[in-house]
């Protein structure tokens, strides 16, 4: 018999194990008031919605200029890509690998990750439950460090201002990597992952 059986919840807010003695869905934690849940309410859908947007805002986040350069002799765009590429041929190569990984392939690989999570609850399968379980954690750690591209923009925006001498601007792909970030975090956190033991314990019961 698992936790929810024996009609104990999670809160959502503080973390406390509360027992819902009343079987409501309207019952409450006793030490933060949040509303309690078996399970969080429509949490796939949910998930989805964030990771179609996040898909979504991943092509212009990569295409689109995420830094603008301007100085007297003209002003130049760099997406990721090409920032990627000057670092690579100027020799800084360990540098632009990890640029490479931690602003295209991670948020990549996290939307696949979240992409397989999802889909193998909705297919209720059964397969390597716990291994799935620490691709989410992992996918929930990582998340935060991913916006490597933006603390550099942003340094060199507050640094590089020299008025008409040379000046950076941040791109639109900043905006739009920025929102990826934030959109997979959010899946990530939306996303229940006890729901991976549900359909387990359903099989077993």
């Amino acid at each position: 018999m698992n936790a929810a059986l024996a009609g104990y919840v999670t809160c959502h807010g503080c973390a406390l194990l509360c027992r819902m003695t009343d079987g409501s869905s309207a019952a409450h934690c006793p030490r933060c008031g949040s509303p309690l849940h078996a399970r969080k309410p429509n949490n796939l859908s949910r998930t989805w919605a964030l990771l179609i947007a996040a898909y979504i805002l991943y092509i212009p986040a990569n295409v689109l200029p995420i830094m603008t350069t301007r100085t007297l002799l003209g002003s130049q765009d760099d997406t990721i890509m090409s920032g990627v590429v000057f670092l690579w041929t100027s020799g800084s190569w360990p540098l632009a690998l990890l640029v490479f990984f931690a602003s295209v392939t991670v948020p990549l690989l996290k939307l696949i990750a979240m992409t397989l999570l999802v889909v193998s609850v909705q297919r209720r399968s059964t397969w390597q439950p716990m291994q799935r379980l620490r691709l989410y954690r992992l996918v929930e750690f990582v998340g935060r460090w991913s916006m490597m591209d933006i603390y550099v923009v942003t340094i060199l925006v507050a640094l590089v201002q020299l008025q008409t001498l040379a000046a950076i601007e941040p791109g639109p792909a900043a905006v739009a990597f920025g929102a990826v970030v934030v959109l997979t975090m959010s899946a990530a956190m939306t996303f229940d992952p006890r729901s991976i033991w549900d359909t387990i314990g359903d099989k077993r019961g």
